[in-house]
């Protein structure tokens, strides 16, 4: 089965999961040639390992919080909070509670 990315003018919930959050997965909402929208759901505990994009991101922390290491500082996050990262830049995340944060990429 295919995965649906949103279409142009396509409205996307971003809300915050609330309750839904423990039986949601990590979803790619938007993917066109130069840009990426990802919703990623990541438990309390969980680390998604240090990697590197090309293309400059926005984290926004729907839900929860997040630690982000850019470049080996940390920085935690909150609901409402966002942190924009130059491209090419090691990073890693990890939940220190259950959260969700959208991230958009900019692709080169």
């Amino acid at each position: 089965m295919a995965i649906h990315h949103a279409l142009s003018a396509e409205v996307i919930d971003v809300r915050p999961l609330g309750e839904r959050l423990k039986d949601t997965r990590t979803q790619t909402l938007v993917k066109t040639d130069s840009l990426e929208v990802i919703r990623i759901v990541l438990p309390g505990g969980k680390l998604l390992p240090p990697h590197r994009v090309e293309g400059e991101i926005t984290v926004q922390c729907l839900e929860g919080r997040i630690a982000f290491d850019a470049d080996g500082t940390e920085h935690h996050l909150a609901q409402g909070q966002m942190l924009y990262l130059g491209g090419g830049a090691t990073h890693a995340l990890r939940g220190i509670e259950d959260a969700s944060v959208l991230v958009t990429i900019l692709l080169k």
